[in-house]
C-alpha cells in the first residue's frame, strides 16, 4: 500500500482492519472494503473493495451485500451485472437494510436484473420508507404521484414527499413545490411552491433553481425580478439544465433582466439544443438564419431547423418548407417543400396550411388539385390567417375547387382586408361590384357571424 500523504493514525486503522479481515472478521472485511471503495485513508481501489466486500457479504453481512450489489450495478471492480446486483440487493433487503430495500425497489422500477414490476418496487420503497429513509420516501411518493404500482393518490404523495422534505431530501422538496404550483391534491399556492423550491435550490437542485428563475421572471408567488430570475436561471444552466439554458437564452436575446446580448443567447441556445431541446434548436436555427448573435449561416440554420422539425416543431417544419420552396442556401426542391408544409399543416400550423394550399393550387411538389387547395386554405382561414382568407376568397370568386360564390368570396376577402391585407382590400371592391345590396348584406352577416364564433381574432403571418 502506498503510505504517502496518509497519517500514522489512519495507517494504523487500516492495519487493524486488515489483520482482522484476514482472520475472517466480517465487520472488518466490510470496513476494509468500504475504505477501498471510498478512498478513505487509503488510495481508492475498486478491485480490492470488491474482494473484501464480497467476503463480508458471503458471511451474510447486509451492509456488505448492499455495497457489493452497488459495485455490480455500476461495474466497479467487477464486470457490470444487473442480475448479480439484484441478487445481493435482495439478500440485504430481506435482512431489513433500508438502502438495499430502496435499491431493490429501483431494480424493479427500472426492470434492471429483474422483470419490471411497479407493484414490487412500491412495496420495497414502502419498507425502506417505514424505516425513515428519506430518498426512499421520495421515491414512494413519486409512485403515488404518477400511479406507478398503485392508483394515483395526491394526498399520499404529498404526505410522503413532506416526510422526506423535512429531512432535507432535495428531490422531495422540489416535488412538493411542483404539487403546490400545479395544484395536485392542494389548491395552487405559488408562495408555498416558492418556499419549497428555495430549500431544494439551496442544496443545488438545478430544476428547483430553474423554477425559482421562472417564478421571479413571471412574478409567481413573489414580485417579478428579472435580475434574480437571470441569476437563478444561470445557476441551473451552468449545471446543465437544458430548460434553464433555453430560458436564459430567451432573456438574453430579449434583454429581460440583463442587457441584450445575442451572442451569449446563442451560446446558451446551443448548449440546450445539443441536449435535444426542441425550442432551443428552433431558436438557434432562427439566429443563424437571420444573423443574430453570429454571422448568417443558412446551412447551420437548415441543420437546426431540421433537428427541431424532426422532434415535431411545427414552426421549424414550416420554415424548412419555405427554405426548400425558395431555395435559401439549398437547391430549390418543391417536393421537400410540400413535404414539410404538409407535416406542419397536419399539426395545425396555419401558415403551412396556406402554403400547402398554394402548392396544390399551382401543382408545385404535389399534383395540381383545386379541391385540396380549397381544403387547406379553409383550414388556415378558419384559424384567422389573413392570406389564406384572401386565397380562399379568390377560389370562391373564380369557382376553382368549389362552386362559384361571390357572397362567400366577398366575406373571406372582407375578413382578410380587415386584418390589413392590402391585396384583399383592393380585390373585395372588385367582387362587391357584382353583388346586389342584399348579397352584400348577406356577406356582412356571414362576416359578423364568423367574427363572433372566432372571438373577432384574425392573424397575419408571412407566407408564400
Amino acid at each position: 500500500m502506498n503510505r504517502q500523504n496518509i497519517s500514522r493514525e489512519n495507517y494504523q486503522t487500516y492495519v487493524w482492519f486488515r489483520q482482522a479481515a484476514e482472520r475472517g472478521d466480517a465487520y472488518a472485511q466490510f470496513n476494509l472494503g468500504l475504505m477501498y471503495k471510498k478512498g478513505d485513508c487509503i488510495e481508492r481501489d475498486y478491485a480490492h473493495a470488491f474482494k473484501w466486500l464480497r467476503q463480508a457479504a458471503l458471511q451474510g453481512l447486509a451492509f456488505a451485500q448492499n455495497h457489493l450489489g452497488a459495485l455490480y450495478y455500476n461495474g466497479r471492480g467487477v464486470d457490470r451485472s444487473d442480475t448479480e446486483a439484484a441478487y445481493w440487493f435482495r439478500h440485504a433487503a430481506e435482512q431489513g437494510d433500508p438502502s438495499a430495500q430502496q435499491n431493490l425497489g429501483q431494480m424493479y422500477r427500472k426492470g434492471r436484473g429483474l422483470e419490471q414490476n411497479h407493484e414490487l418496487a412500491l412495496a420495497w420503497f414502502y419498507r425502506a420508507s417505514e424505516q425513515g429513509a428519506a430518498s426512499a420516501q421520495a421515491l414512494l411518493a413519486e409512485c403515488y404521484l404518477y400511479g406507478h404500482g398503485a392508483a394515483v393518490n395526491y394526498p399520499l404523495a404529498m404526505a410522503w414527499f413532506r416526510k422526506a422534505a423535512v429531512q432535507g431530501e432535495a428531490q422531495a422538496q422540489l416535488q412538493l413545490g411542483m404539487m403546490y404550483k400545479r395544484g395536485h391534491g392542494v389548491e395552487v399556492n405559488d408562495g408555498q411552491a416558492l418556499c419549497w423550491f428555495r430549500q431544494a435550490a439551496a442544496q443545488g437542485n438545478a430544476v428547483a433553481q430553474r423554477q425559482l428563475g421562472v417564478a421571479y421572471a413571471e412574478g409567481l408567488g413573489v414580485r417579478a425580478d428579472p435580475l434574480r430570475a437571470v441569476a437563478w436561471l444561470q445557476r441551473a444552466a451552468e449545471q446543465g439544465d437544458k430548460d434553464a439554458q433555453f430560458n436564459l437564452g430567451v432573456m438574453l436575446a430579449n434583454g429581460q433582466g440583463v442587457e441584450m446580448d445575442e451572442a451569449r443567447a446563442l451560446t446558451w441556445y446551443l448548449r440546450a439544443a445539443e441536449q435535444g431541446h426542441m425550442l432551443a434548436q428552433y431558436n438557434l436555427g432562427s439566429m443563424y438564419a437571420n444573423g443574430r448573435g453570429t454571422a448568417r449561416d443558412e446551412l447551420r440554420a437548415l441543420d437546426w431547423y431540421k433537428r427541431a422539425a424532426d422532434q415535431g416543431a411545427a414552426n421549424a417544419q414550416f420554415n424548412l418548407g419555405v427554405i426548400y420552396a425558395t431555395g435559401q442556401g439549398v437547391p430549390k426542391d418543391e417536393l421537400r417543400a410540400a413535404h414539410w408544409y404538409r407535416v406542419a399543416a397536419e399539426q395545425g400550423d396555419a401558415s403551412a396550411q396556406n402554403n400547402l394550399g398554394v402548392m396544390y393550387a399551382n401543382g408545385q411538389g404535389v399534383p395540381q388539385d383545386d379541391a385540396m387547395a380549397v381544403f387547406w386554405y379553409g383550414q388556415a382561414a378558419e384559424q384567422g390567417h389573413a392570406l389564406a382568407q384572401y386565397n380562399l376568397g379568390g377560389m370562391y370568386n373564380t369557382g376553382r375547387g368549389v362552386p362559384r360564390d361571390s357572397v362567400r368570396s366577398y366575406m373571406w376577402m372582407l375578413l382578410a382586408a380587415e386584418a390589413g391585407d392590402e391585396t384583399a382590400s383592393a380585390s373585395k371592391s372588385i367582387v362587391a361590384r357584382r353583388l346586389t345590396p342584399s348579397e352584400i348584406g348577406s356577406a356582412l352577416d356571414l362576416t359578423r357571424e364568423w367574427q363572433m364564433n372566432h372571438g373577432g381574432v384574425n392573424t397575419v403571418r408571412a407566407g408564400q
